[in-house]
């Protein structure tokens, strides 16, 4: 877990990076991830069938969470 909606993340295969969700949570249409705001729930994050989830029922695509970072090491969540 990093400050500013950010988290450090570590894949299967050992490709690693940052995600980066601070534009997302923090946009007009954020939908399910404007609750993410909410410092401690952010920090409730955990994987479930390799995506990153939260308890609120949002989640980030694992196959496109690993593909951004394996290209940039850091991923900002597009709105």
């Amino acid at each position: 877990m990093l400050p500013d909606y950010r988290l450090s993340i570590t894949c299967n295969d050992g490709t690693n990076g940052i995600v980066d969700m601070s534009a997302l949570v923090n946009s007009p249409g954020a939908g399910i991830y404007a609750a993410l705001k909410d410092a401690q729930l952010f920090q409730k994050v955990s994987i479930e069938l390799g995506a990153l989830t939260w308890p609120n029922g949002a989640d980030l695509d694992p196959l496109w969470t690993h593909e951004e970072i394996s290209k940039n090491k850091t991923w900002s969540v597009p709105i």
